[in-house]
């Protein structure tokens, strides 16, 4: 089975810094894009941040400038930087993995619990 753990949430004042953290473990065989999503009260899920295996990088007009995502495919890790945080960037962050395992052939996606980031003063 595969799992992603998130991690680096917190409580943070506007204009303020967090990193978050995906860890994929298990039976992987290789994973392909990475991507962070969030969801604030009241919202529907929406897309933050995506890379690609080789690295290549997407964000939509909201973060760009702000969030840079990153990852260690050595460790099966992706990472979300995230400045100048604003308090509409409360929401709880979920990370999401296409991956394909040694066990089944097809790529399938995977979530991960999510991190709950709260930027206010």
């Amino acid at each position: 089975q595969v799992q992603l753990v998130e991690s680096g949430g917190g409580l943070v004042q506007p204009g303020g810094s967090l990193r978050l953290s995906c860890a994929a473990s298990g039976s992987i065989f290789s994973i392909n894009a990475m991507a962070w999503y969030r969801q604030g009260p009241g919202k529907e899920r929406e897309l933050v941040a995506v890379i690609g295996r080789g690295g290549s990088t997407n964000y939509p007009d909201s973060v760009k400038g702000r969030f840079t995502i990153s990852r260690d495919n050595a460790k099966n890790t992706g990472y979300l930087q995230m400045n100048s945080l604003k308090p509409e960037d409360t929401a709880v962050y979920y990370c999401n993995a296409d991956i394909k395992t040694w066990v089944a052939g097809a790529v399938r996606g995977y979530w991960g619990q999510g991190t709950q980031v709260t930027v206010s003063s």
